[in-house]
């Protein structure tokens, strides 16, 4: 009997521990937590009412919570819009804050939420708070048999950086203001809270200017935001607590400026509107005082227009050719004592900062803007590395990275999620490092359009927000993998496209024909990276997006699994992990021949050909190195040199593509040679 009990005892014990153990699928994760058996269990008689001194926001984003929920479970909620009136007071769940939030830099965002049995309760002293919480309450939400629960929890939360932002390059590639408000969405369902909009460039002037009229008329195309959409866009992202932050590159980067005022300029015109990608010499001339009248006006409407006390100059990438070759700028350089480029466009920018000071608006630019002559009341964004953004902060400039986190670069979502803004082997000080801001993950738009930067952005951008707001302790990349598959599952709810269009885009491309076996081969395919993909083939403005490399993804999930799987059999061998790859390996080596058809009849993808016929042979080759050792027998010399030779010429993109599984492979090889 006493056996009995004790074995009942222990029954008990390892369920309550598996209960509280369970994964949870929070990201970014909290500051404090604790998870719990507890279970507030869902029914039709769920109701939400907000107490306190609030912003009206808060009742709209109560309201859309509640939209959320029900959309995921299917129930009928009594309530429809949330309103001080509407709201019961008595109610499943209780929001209550102490004071209205400001959509501004260092605003508390902080909360507390605490689910139980009986009730959910979410405080905060802000309502920007507020609408942090709400998107951790949505993260608790799980099912059983016995239908839909939020699960017990007391979360003590606020982020890690006041700045945790997202750039977002409407001008050499347009984004319609549904693809900007989409992605507000995704940002606010993982706590970022700075929408950085690249408005001009070489390639397109965005935004509507009525001072200045032919900037957009000439300068965009016919591709722009009216102000009426400016003010929208502006409204919607303070609705999430989320700042806009608006860029207007000056002095380079300037093309469109001057193709509508090429008196703007540093050289004769004319000019028009840029369809290259890259750097080029078109540079307002920062000598003539009609630039600062023109910029004076100009700044003056775009403050009026962009509440945030922060406007971005942008100030990089100015390759001084045609200052260079102006001997008027020359002769101005001479005449006061001005050594070189870098400290004229100093002269410039503090010119800018004088005019933006005026109208009660700070300066932000990229790692060009800093110099001796620069007072420290701007803001570096560091786009250059590690070693600007700790000059910068020693220098006592406010700073926020964007190194590391250029996901146009196509890298995987390891990398951007191990890149700190303050990592443990930092050699700021706990003084220097208050000056670090934060930072942004940027997504330039040349091998973009509406249909693909979804995709670009997300899910790996959930991770780097999870950086920018959870501790510096927080850094398990399996276990952000994990998580990273359900947030990327759950934003698709907010209009998100990055699942969706996958499947539009291989039906193009195989002519709405069976899209299976371009699908296996896509799934383990990776664009080129960093710089590569402009360098293997000259594009334009006009240039089609829509080919295999713009339907592959930065971090493609089976070929990580595979190399992972790989990874776990040489660190702990098990025969039913060799089964796993024998499997895998078996659809891939089969594929190339179903593929072959769709090519016959889809001329399109005709380039990653060779490329699916590596697939086939990479997979063989795997098989044979799986076969050996699994009897026991060592492989040749002659053979792991064959083997080797021909997965080295698999690794040469096609298509502006590359195998991400032959690393794997190699790996199986080399063990078959050490049998």
């Amino acid at each position: 009997m006493k056996y009995t009990t004790i074995l009942l005892v222990l029954f008990f014990v390892q369920f309550a521990v598996g209960e509280m153990q369970k994964p949870h699928f929070l990201m970014p994760v909290p500051q404090q937590f604790e998870l719990d058996e507890n279970q507030y269990r869902l029914s039709d008689t769920f109701a939400i009412t907000v107490k306190g001194d609030c912003h009206p926001r808060l009742f709209r984003a109560a309201t859309r919570t509640l939209r959320r929920l029900a959309g995921r479970t299917g129930l009928f909620f009594p309530q429809d819009f949330i309103t001080a009136e509407t709201a019961p007071d008595q109610a499943a769940m209780t929001i209550r804050v102490n004071r209205p939030g400001q959509v501004v830099l260092y605003e508390n965002e902080s909360y507390r939420l605490v689910v139980n049995a009986e009730q959910i309760v979410l405080e905060a002293e802000t309502d920007i708070g507020a609408l942090r919480g709400l998107e951790t309450f949505l993260q608790l939400l799980e099912a059983d048999k016995n239908g839909y629960y939020i699960r017990g929890a007391e979360i003590k939360d606020s982020p890690r950086f006041p700045w945790r932002g997202l750039l977002i390059d409407a001008c050499r590639h347009f984004m319609p203001v549904d693809v900007i408000k989409r992605n507000l969405d995704g940002m606010a369902a993982v706590k970022l809270n700075v929408l950085h909009w690249h408005l001009t460039e070489d390639q397109g002037f965005r935004v509507e200017s009525k001072t200045w009229p032919k900037l957009h008329e000439l300068g965009s195309d016919g591709f722009y935001y009216t102000q009426a959409q400016i003010k929208d866009v502006v409204q919607y992202a303070a609705d999430r607590g989320i700042r806009v932050v608006p860029e207007f590159d000056m002095p380079g980067h300037a093309t469109s400026w001057l193709t509508a005022y090429p008196e703007l300029a540093s050289a004769p015109g004319p000019y028009t509107v840029e369809r290259k990608w890259g750097i080029m010499d078109p540079t307002m001339d920062p000598t003539r005082e009609f630039t600062y009248e023109f910029l004076d006006a100009f700044l003056k409407e775009m403050s009026g227009l962009f509440p945030d006390e922060y406007i971005h100059i942008g100030g990089d990438e100015n390759n001084g050719k045609q200052w260079d070759a102006n001997e008027d700028i020359q002769q101005f350089k001479k005449s006061n004592n001005i050594s070189d480029n870098h400290a004229l466009q100093s002269y410039f920018n503090n010119r800018i900062l004088k005019i933006l000071t005026r109208y009660g608006k700070k300066m932000v630019g990229w790692d060009e803007i800093l110099h001796p002559d620069m007072p420290t009341t701007i803001v570096i964004q560091s786009w250059r590395g590690r070693k600007s953004l700790i000059e910068s902060a020693r220098k006592g400039y406010q700073v926020m990275l964007s190194n590391g986190y250029y996901i146009d670069l196509i890298q995987p979502t390891d990398f951007h999620y191990l890149n700190d803004p303050i990592p443990e082997d930092t050699p700021l000080s706990p003084d220097e490092q208050k000056f670090i801001l934060g930072g942004e993950a940027t997504m330039w738009a040349e091998f973009v359009i509406p249909e693909t930067v979804d995709s670009r952005i997300w899910p790996r951008t959930a991770a780097i927000a999870e950086r920018f707001w959870s501790p510096g302790s927080v850094k398990d990349v399996d276990d952000m993998y994990r998580r990273l598959d359900e947030v990327s599952f759950r934003l698709e709810e907010l209009g998100l496209l990055h699942i969706k269009n996958k499947q539009m885009m291989l039906r193009r491309l195989t002519n709405n024909t069976d899209v299976t076996a371009l699908e296996i081969l896509v799934d383990v395919i990776e664009p080129v990276k960093i710089y590569t993909r402009g360098a293997q083939r000259a594009y334009t403005q006009q240039s089609p997006l829509t080919r295999v490399v713009d339907v592959a993804v930065a971090d493609a999930e089976k070929a990580r699994e595979f190399r992972g799987l790989v990874d776990a059999y040489f660190s702990e061998p098990a025969q039913s992990k060799l089964d796993k790859m024998k499997e895998t390996l078996d659809v891939w080596n089969a594929n190339h021949d179903k593929l072959l058809t769709t090519i016959g009849i889809s001329p399109v993808l005709k380039e990653i050909e060779s490329l699916s016929a590596d697939l086939s042979a990479c997979a063989q080759i795997g098989l044979e190195a799986i076969a050996l050792v699994e009897n026991g027998t060592r492989a040749d010399e002659d053979w792991i040199k064959e083997k080797l030779e021909t997965l080295e010429k698999a690794k040469a993109p096609r298509g502006q593509t590359e195998l991400m599984i032959v690393s794997a492979v190699e790996k199986l090889v080399k063990r078959a040679g050490k049998m």
